[in-house]
């Protein structure tokens, strides 16, 4: 990877840890503001993608420096909808896995035949479309019969 297009894409990754970082917080919020009798579970799984944004924060962190980078300590901001309600929650967490996924699309043109960073970026791209997908299916309501 040239000079040039290393620095993009370090820029890049910098914008997807702060994304990352986000979603630790926009997610631990979202699982204190679940109420109702499916709470637990609901709860548990804002939990667990807020730890996995945490290990994808530390991934891409961790790149960052190999590549001769300066991690950013910064956090994009979080908006607060007031919109409470699970499935207000989860249409919200949509379009921040999609804005994810948008990222680490553009972070792939970059890498420039570095199978190692190919890789890195294709297994983030999945699991984000994994997310994706199964929100999808969480805020799909049954039709009545």
């Amino acid at each position: 990877m040239n000079a040039s297009k290393q620095k993009e894409f370090l820029t890049g990754l910098d914008k997807a840890l702060e994304a990352e970082l986000s979603g630790v917080v926009r997610f631990l919020h979202y699982s204190f503001m679940v109420f109702g009798p499916n709470r637990l579970p609901i709860t548990k799984w804002f939990r667990d993608h807020a730890v996995e944004n945490l290990g994808h924060a530390t991934l891409i962190g961790e790149k960052i420096t190999a590549l001769g980078g300066h991690p950013s300590i910064k956090v994009q901001p979080v908006p607060e909808m007031n919109a409470h309600n699970v499935l207000d929650i989860l249409r919200e967490s949509l379009n921040y896995e999609r804005e994810s996924l948008n990222l680490y699309k553009e972070l792939l043109e970059l890498v420039d035949g570095d199978i190692a960073l190919e890789e890195m970026m294709r297994k983030l791209i999945l699991e984000e479309t994994e997310h994706i997908e199964e929100v999808e299916k969480m805020t799909r309501l049954i039709p009545e019969p």
